[in-house]
């Protein structure tokens, strides 16, 4: 069983590479006829009572479940105590369905997928604190692939699992230092809970750093909006990160496309402003880093056993243009480099080690003025 599970996932990351190779030839309107669902929205069912309150709720809980895909760590490291931080991570989208707006709690392939994600990102954040990562009825991929008002329900729905994932977060640890970790899809929630919990006091009192990756934010009508200023060193705490990663020759017309298309959480148009882009190399202190300063990269697809990071000094970024970052080679990832040399997937793991180093760093710097 085991064994014909593993040939399923081999066979849809096939395909998945098939759709890429696909869509530079073809462009987006191959992929929203086969990714964006055809059917209607259906709301899905109602949780279970109590869902986020038990361990169901979640793909990564403090509550010693073997082979945790946020514990995990590199070889390079060994296995420490974690640190006093909880940590709420949102993973990024894993579902490819076309047969439905909202991915299936119980869907085994786009729950491998997610728990890779995790083992790849959310690991970054494990010496500074216990880790919960919700178990959520994501919007599917071919959501982000078009403007029908299905889409924006799928999103919805997403959104409410998180914001319900979020309260049961913050009843199981009602004080101490919090770190809000993203990407992706899970970026665009973050924010929107960022938003909305912008008169927390308490909230903001207790942020070491929100980090949300992979999503556009513009520094003109977003970030005013969401209550929490940009990081602007690496000692900075409660203040937002946000990157996207682009090799040259970058083509990103597709994100400035949807970037301008949004209003702002001002409710303002973003058309034209710039993005933020905090240097993960250097924690925002400067928009430029060299390679020296990337304490490395993971290589890997999520398991284990083929999942390295990599010596110090691999690429180094800089914040150019209306706010991408921009790597000064293009690193061979992997298979999933989108079109237009965008790093999109690799967000995190280009600068893992930078990732790590930076959340431990701000939770000292926490700790220092409590």
């Amino acid at each position: 069983m085991a064994r014909k599970f593993l040939y399923v996932v081999a066979f849809l990351t096939a395909l998945a590479i098939a759709g890429m190779i696909a869509f530079s030839f073809f462009g987006p309107k191959l992929m929203q006829r086969a990714l964006v669902p055809h059917a209607g929205f259906t709301e899905p069912p109602a949780l279970p009572a109590g869902f986020y309150a038990g361990p169901q709720g979640w793909l990564s809980r403090p509550d010693g479940r073997r082979n945790d895909p946020a514990r995990w760590q590199p070889a390079r490291f060994a296995a420490t105590k974690p640190g006093a931080a909880a940590i709420f991570f949102i993973h990024p989208t894993s579902s490819f369905d076309a047969t439905r707006w909202n991915a299936l709690l119980a869907d085994p392939i786009s729950t491998a997928q997610a728990e890779r994600f995790i083992r790849l990102q959310a690991s970054t954040f494990a010496p500074t604190g216990q880790i919960w990562a919700p178990r959520y009825r994501q919007a599917v991929f071919g959501a982000f692939l078009t403007d029908k008002a299905d889409a924006a329900l799928a999103l919805e729905r997403a959104y409410a699992d998180i914001k319900a994932a979020f309260a049961a977060f913050l009843a199981a640890n009602p004080d101490g230092p919090i770190i809000l970790a993203a990407h992706s899809q899970g970026s665009r929630h973050l924010l929107r809970l960022l938003h909305e919990e912008r008169g927390n006091a308490a909230l903001h009192a207790r942020l070491v750093a929100a980090y949300a990756v992979g999503w556009p934010v513009s520094i003109q009508h977003d970030l005013p909006a969401l209550g929490i200023p940009a990081c602007t060193g690496p000692d900075k705490t409660g203040c937002l990160l946000s990157w996207q990663s682009f090799a040259q020759p970058a083509d990103t017309s597709s994100v400035d496309e949807a970037f301008d298309r949004e209003r702002a959480f001002d409710g303002q148009s973003r058309k034209g402003t710039a993005m933020l882009c905090v240097n993960p190399l250097n924690g925002g202190a400067a928009p430029d880093a060299s390679a020296d300063a990337n304490l490395g990269a993971l290589i890997g697809d999520g398991e284990i056993a083929t999942t390295q990071l990599m010596p110090p000094g691999g690429v180094g970024a800089r914040c150019e243009g209306r706010g991408y970052l921009m790597l000064d080679s293009a690193p061979k990832m992997g298979t999933f480099v989108l079109p237009g040399n965008n790093y999109h997937v690799y967000d995190y793991q280009l600068f893992w080690g930078n990732v790590r180093a930076d959340a431990l760093r701000r939770l000292t710097a926490w700790q220092q003025t409590r």
